[in-house]
Parts: C-alpha cells; structure tokens; sequence
C-alpha cells in the first residue's frame, strides 16, 4: 500500500503540473474536450458527478468493475438539461441469498436510477450549476444527493460540489461520524423501488471536487478527483467482510478514446483499488440514415392525356409502391382528381412519400386538377393531402425561388374517394418473419435471462373491416429454466398472470396469437376495433377499443374493455379450468386468472402544456390482470432521428406488500426506426423493453393492435408531421 503522505505529494505534484499547464493552454488549439462517464454512470469525474451534460440524444452504456463492484449503468441525455441513468450493480462479495437452491452463486445485485438537472448553463462569469439525485427509489445501497458547479479554461474541466448520503459520508463539511451514515435513514419503504423523499439531503455532508484535463494527445483524457466518500459504510462493509478502507481521497483516472463511439477508462481509486471500464456511445437525437434507395423521380412536363390504358395505370400503381411507398393502393379517376388511396410503408417523411407521389401522376401525363393522396391503415381512411396540380408544376418546375410542395398541398379529413376506380392494387394475404429476444435483468437466479425466437405473422383481410390474423412463435434459444419463481415467498395470492414466464417457453414451437378483428370509422374522429381470439401469449377472450383522435390534434382520448382467460401454458389451445393450481415442487399452490374483464380509459396529450418538445404524456386508468385497480402513467421523448425513449410507472391498490419486490410496476423502453438500422426506408419500428423486476402486479393485457399507434398519421408522433393542416 502507498503511503498516504506519499500519495499527498503525488496529489500536489500533480496540481502544480496542471497549473504549469495554463500559461500555454490558449496559445495551443487542444483538441475539443468530450464528457466522460463516473463510475456509476452519467457525465462527471471518476466516482463523483459534475455539472456536465451532453448534448440532447447522447446515450452512454458502460461497465466498471473492481473488486468490490461491477457497475452496468445506461445513460440518457433526455433534454438538454436533464440526464437520466439506469444502473445495475453486482456487489462481488455477497450472494443474492442464503438459498444456494434458489439463487445459486448469483451475486447480489442492486437496481438504481440517477437523474441530473442543469439549473444554470455556464457564462463568461458563472460555472454550470446542476442538482442531481443518485439511487433514487432503490434499496439505498448509494442514494444520495449533490449540488456541483462545473468551470472550463481552456483543456481543463474544473467541478467542486456539495454531496449528502453515499456521495458525503466522509463527513468532510459536517455530520456526526460516530452515527452509522451520520444518522441518516438508509432503510427504505415497502419492497423497495418507492422514492424515500423524507431522507433526501439529510446525513453526512461533504465537499468533493477536481478537475478533468483534455492532453494535446486528442485521445486521452485525465482526471484529477477529491472524494466525498470514505467507503466506511458501503454496502460489502457492512453486509460483509469487505475492507474498503481508504488510503486517500484522491482518485486518479484516464479517460483513452478507441473510436468516436467507445472509451477505455482506467482509475486507482482510495490509494488502494484499480478500476477498469468500457463505455460505448451513440448520438440517438441526430442519427441519419444511410439508405440505398430508387432516385426521386424528376419532372417530366408533358402535353396533358384524357386517359391511360389499363397497363399504364397498373404501370403507375406499381410505381407508386415501389418509389413513393403506398402499397396495396387503389387509384380513381374522374376526369378532373386523381386520388390514390394506400397506406404508407416505406417512408416516415409524409412530404417526401407525397412529393414522389405527385411527382409520378404527373408524369403519367394525365390531366387532373387535383391530386388526392388518402393515406389508410387497415383499410380505414386516416388523411388526405390535397395537391392542387398548376401549383405543383410551378414547385417542381422550380418556377420561383424556394418552392416547397407545401406550397401546393393542404391536409383535411379525408373524403371519400369518387367513382371510378381504375387500379387495384389490393392484397389479402401477408406473410412476414420477425426476431424476438425476450430478456429480463437482475434476477435473483441469473443476472440476464433470456429468450430468442422467431415470429411467423400472417393475416388475412375478409374486405375492408374484417382481418384474420396469427403469429406462431418458435423458439432458438433461452435460459429461463433458470427462472424459478413460483409462489410469491410472502403468501400472498396474487394471481399469477406474468410471473408463469418459464412454462410458457417450455415449448419450442407456440401460438402467441390468433385473432379476428373489425376496424371502422365513425365520422370524422372516431375509430373503433372489437377482436376475439387468442390475444396474446398468455391470455385470450374478447375486446374492443374507441379512439377518439381529432386531425391534427395533439391529444386523444380512448376506452379499451376485455374479457380474457389465461392460458394453460402446457396445452396448445386450452385455458386455466381451475382458479387454485397444485403445489409444483417445494412450492406452494398458487392461484390462476380463469376468468375477468380488464381494461382502462387511457388521455394521450403530445408535447403537454408546449413545454416539453417531443414528448408524448399517456396516462391509462383502469383494471388489472391480476383484477387489482390504478393508474399508468407514461412519458416517451422523441428525438429529431425518430428514436423514442420512455418510462412508465403503475400504481395500484396493491400494497407493497401484496405486490412484492420492487412495490409498483416500472419500467424504460427505446424505440428505433427499422431504417436506421438498414439501408432501405422503412415506417416499422424495433423496441427494447427493461423491466427492473416482473411481477404479477399492474399488468395490461398486450393487444396486438392499438389504435393510437394505427392512426399515427392523424398527428404523427412516430413519423414525421404534417403541416397545412385544415
């Protein structure tokens, strides 16, 4: 072990070094200086924050490890001044239990979530000021809170903050050292995952600082940092045997970039451990796709044509599939409109899929005033774009400086199209493959289950309402046989309608859905869907749902109402008979759903009170699977990209108790546009879904259509807007 007077001087030496530094820091164009990751996660110095966020859209996803932890921490730059960060946390010494046959060699692990908020943005004269809450709603492992100020000059990156809880047990400013945590309250509410607000800036109270360096070498960083932890009460201290004392408070780190997209970081922290990490990053708020795509077609003006023959407008049918993406179109003509009725698939720009549209009626040479383009989604009419034809000439001509299509074209409801259907492009038959991963973190049996599989999704259209459709799961891959929670250990009887994950993966191949559908439109505004089937994995039955979405509007309000049974996993078509099921094992019996109506009056309100740009806030009001009642509460951010990333939490009449590990139901989920993860277009979409915990508690039925998500283009939230709207 170094001496601590040793490592004193080598903390002064390197101060004295930085400062040597400053005189010819402003003559020398240093390379521009790229926030790095702590520890823990989220932008700062190597155990401690700063007043440092990036740019809207960053995201971060790392692993540290030493030998007291490992650290898998994901971090969102939400808004430009809030960042939030999700983190799992293996304490390498302690097991999850005592049961070796229910948690194995699993190391303990804590889930946590940090949120930074900038208050000031940095001057000439004032640093950057940020608040921040570390380990909110956890099992108080590290909870704790900050104020830190952040000051540039030049290469070097300044921080000097005030931290209570994890960040300030060394007492550096104030607290009674002889208390465990200088009195704080370290317990926490219920089964955990419930913000204990009531201790927030309470306990030991310390000052931390230093500073981060940007080296004329463009790759390398380092990091100076003053500690305001003494590690006397970490968790392995005190729940173990672990020696997690200090030698110093200084922290040394280096930050060593691979590429653009990942960091190699290396630290000696206490005077006494080594820590190592790897921190990968993308920019999901300017993300542009690279597409290899047909060429927008140019503008061919041509003496105008009463008609085309039957092969012609099957000629311009298929090209407006395949160039502007309106599939299974129908075209009408009536001497004076064409009007094209399709629904979009391939671009998530609506002007773009238009333009090309227009583009192509006017190249067909045929003589229209009026160009109308109805988009639909299951055959039910969602917009229309009107395109007024000389105006569209003049755009497309480039007849006067800055001409847009915009200028040409206006957005109603849509109209019935006129007689004269000359083109039918129509398909009644899909077929379609998909991969699946199903995947769950920091359980007690393994740290990642998972599943991987295939999905074969087909549907038939019956006319223009009816819609038979299916999906039969097969399965590659998976590890939940490991999954060996049964009955809840505290003896509630909570019906098990999501925890029974394990059995429903026992067979390779399954029917996850089999459904008949009806969708309509009732005037303007309101959209409705009833189906009956099997539902979904787990559960079928009957429902139905009624959207009211005005045209361009920025809310919708909506009803779904179900009854459904759960499913007997180990039978193909069956359902659970019997509500009490039979002792499995050394576990108790446990109760089934046999049979119970579920559903919720759901608000969706985008960018509310125009005060958060791109968000989408939908709250769901209702009844559970498990019959239990509450609320949903749903927040997503979309980037400029398309990428959309939300939280939602349901609170319900369960008590934490009753609802076991974790008190309430959350979870976080990334959205990606399909396209720009391949070269081609695409209005499809991936998500990745993390649920800190899944319980029985809260859960929806998983429909497999929503009709907010289907009349998307009505007020786009997953594509692109519409402007002119009347």
């Amino acid at each position: 072990m170094i001496p601590q007077k040793t490592i004193f001087r080598l903390s002064l030496l390197s101060l004295a070094v930085i400062s040597s530094f400053s005189s010819f820091a402003k003559e020398f164009s240093y390379p521009e200086l790229d926030y790095s990751q702590t520890d823990f996660g989220g932008v700062g110095l190597i155990q401690m924050p700063s007043a440092r966020l990036n740019k809207e859209g960053d995201f971060r996803l790392g692993v540290t490890s030493n030998n007291d932890y490992i650290h898998y921490a994901a971090s969102l730059q939400l808004f430009p001044w809030l960042e939030a960060t999700v983190r799992y946390t293996q304490v390498d010494e302690l097991l999850y239990s005592g049961d070796d046959g229910f948690s194995g060699d699993t190391k303990y692990t804590d889930k946590s979530i940090d949120a930074k908020i900038r208050l000031i943005e940095e001057s000439y004269w004032l640093p950057q000021i940020a608040v921040g809450l570390r380990d909110i709603g956890g099992t108080g492992l590290f909870d704790g809170e900050y104020i830190v100020a952040s000051k540039r000059n030049g290469p070097f990156d300044f921080t000097l903050g005030v931290g209570w809880g994890y960040l300030g047990n060394s007492g550096n400013l104030h607290g009674d050292k002889s208390t465990v945590d200088c009195g704080r309250d370290t317990t926490y509410g219920g089964k955990g995952g419930q913000i204990d607000a009531g201790r927030m800036f309470s306990g030991c109270m310390a000052i931390f600082g230093g500073v981060e360096y940007q080296t004329p070498f463009a790759p390398l960083r380092l990091k100076l940092e003053y500690d305001g932890n003494d590690y006397k009460s970490d968790f392995p201290v005190r729940r173990g045997d672990s020696n997690m004392s200090q030698s110093t408070p200084f922290n040394f780190g280096l930050i060593y970039q691979l590429t653009d997209w990942a960091d190699l970081r290396l630290s000696y922290e206490r005077g006494n451990t080594f820590t190592a990490g790897l921190i990968l990053g993308a920019d999901m708020g300017s993300m542009v796709p690279v597409w290899i795509d047909s060429e927008k077609p140019a503008y061919q003006q041509s003496v105008p044509v009463d008609h085309l023959s039957e092969e012609q407008w099957q000629a311009l049918n298929n090209q407006l599939a395949e160039n502007a993406g309106y599939q299974q179109a129908e075209i009408y003509y009536d001497k004076q409109t064409i009007t094209v009725v399709g629904e979009q698939k391939k671009y998530r720009d609506r002007s773009e899929a238009q333009e090309r549209a227009a583009l192509l009626i006017a190249n067909s040479g045929i003589d229209a005033k009026t160009y109308r383009i109805i988009e639909t989604k299951e055959r039910q009419p969602l917009t229309e774009a009107r395109i007024d034809s000389d105006k569209f000439a003049k755009v497309a001509s480039n007849a006067y400086p800055n001409a847009t299509p915009a200028d040409a074209t206006l957005f109603s409801e849509p109209a019935e199209p006129l007689r004269g259907r000359v083109s039918d492009h129509r398909k009644y038959w899909s077929f379609g493959l998909s991969p699946v991963l199903q995947q769950s973190f920091g359980g007690s049996e393994d740290f990642y289950l998972y599943a991987i599989g295939v999905n074969a999704d087909a549907s038939l259209k019956l006319g223009d309402h009816f819609v038979a459709s299916g999906t039969l799961y097969g399965n590659l891959l998976d590890n939940y046989d490991k999954f060996k929670y049964t009955v809840p250990p505290d003896g509630t009887n909570l019906k098990r309608v999501r925890t029974l994950t394990r059995q429903y993966y026992e067979e390779t191949l399954r029917v996850s859905n089999l459904q008949l559908s009806y969708f309509d439109r009732f005037g303007n505004s309101l959209y409705s869907q009833v189906y009956a089937g099997y539902l979904e994995t787990m559960f079928g039955g009957v429902g139905g749902e009624v959207l009211y979405r005005p045209m361009g509007s920025k809310w919708a309000m909506g009803i779904d109402a179900n009854y459904v049974k759960q499913r007997d996993p180990h039978t193909a078509f069956g359902f659970y008979k019997n509500e009490q099921q039979p002792a499995e094992g050394n576990n108790r019996a446990f109760n089934v759903q046999t049979g119970t109506v579920t559903g919720h009056f759901s608000v969706y309100w985008q960018n509310p009170l125009d005060l958060f740009d791109g968000t989408l806030l939908k709250v769901s009001a209702g009844r559970y699977l498990a019959e239990d009642t509450g609320v949903t509460v749903d927040v997503s951010k979309r980037f400029d990209s398309g990428v959309i990333a939300g939280a939602f939490a349901t609170k319900t009449n369960l008590s934490a108790e009753e609802f076991g590990e974790g008190s309430f139901t959350k979870g976080f989920y990334i959205s990606i546009p399909f396209d720009l993860l391949t070269v081609k277009p695409s209005t499809s979409r991936t998500t990745i879904s993390w649920l800190p915990i899944q319980r029985d508690g809260g859960q929806m039925l998983s429909r497999k259509y929503s009709l907010y998500d289907m009349t998307d283009a009505r007020s786009p939230w997953y594509t692109e807007r519409n402007t002119n709207v009347q």
